[in-house]
């Protein structure tokens, strides 16, 4: 199976890396949950309903929505925090990406594991942007808001489409589809990856610093 792959790119003040990837994972999150199922038998079972709620953010502008599920918001926040810290620590180089992997289980012929399939996977490129006062710093929550809003765009759009979706399980094999763990929401089963690097590219740091400036300057 080919995992349907989708990349964003963010630029941001270090302060504002958590924030922005939330957004953007906890949007995909609402769209790839559903309430909780209840069987009736091995195949047949009704779904409970998901609630939600809008979250402001303090160093941006903008707002979002999440599943108002505070165990799912402690989770993704846990699996977030590591990239978060790493790419603002001292040392750090600026440039880094973080992902959202959705994948099934395939059960294993004994005496082999389960296999973990992906089939929806999105990598957030983030770039962390040092900026010199107060005004400029206002000027980039604006900018960074307004970029959020066009790749939530772009998620809604992406997700529209009728691409690969596991189909509903029965009851015995739910939790190769679905965490389970949860006890207000149901998403797809997920896993966050990360990592911290220079760019590859010598002048992609001269060409973003020129993006900075020029955002800036408008």
């Amino acid at each position: 199976m080919n995992a349907n792959t989708q990349v964003l790119e963010l630029n941001v003040e270090g302060r504002q890396v958590d924030e922005a990837v939330l957004s953007v994972f906890h949007t995909l999150l609402f769209h790839r949950s559903t309430g909780k199922f209840h069987y009736k038998n091995d195949d047949t079972y009704a779904v409970g309903t998901i609630g939600f709620q809008d979250v402001d953010c303090d160093f941006i502008d903008f707002t979002y929505v999440r599943c108002s599920s505070d165990q799912l918001d402690k989770s993704i926040k846990r699996e977030v925090s590591g990239f978060c810290e790493a790419i603002r620590a001292p040392d750090a180089p600026p440039t880094g990406q973080v992902a959202l992997e959705f994948y099934q289980r395939k059960r294993g012929r004994w005496p082999f594991p389960n296999e973990s399939i992906p089939w929806e996977v999105w990598t957030l490129r983030v770039n962390v942007v040092s900026l010199n006062n107060e005004h400029e710093r206002q000027i980039w929550r604006e900018k960074v808001g307004e970029s959020l809003g066009e790749n939530l765009l772009h998620i809604t759009d992406t997700l529209n489409k009728h691409d690969y979706i596991p189909s509903p399980p029965n009851q015995a094999e739910i939790d190769l589809i679905y965490d389970t763990a949860f006890k207000d929401v149901q998403p797809f089963l997920f896993k966050v990856n990360y990592s911290v690097s220079a760019p590859g590219n010598p002048s992609a740091t001269t060409t973003f610093k020129k993006l900075i400036r020029d955002t800036l300057s408008l």
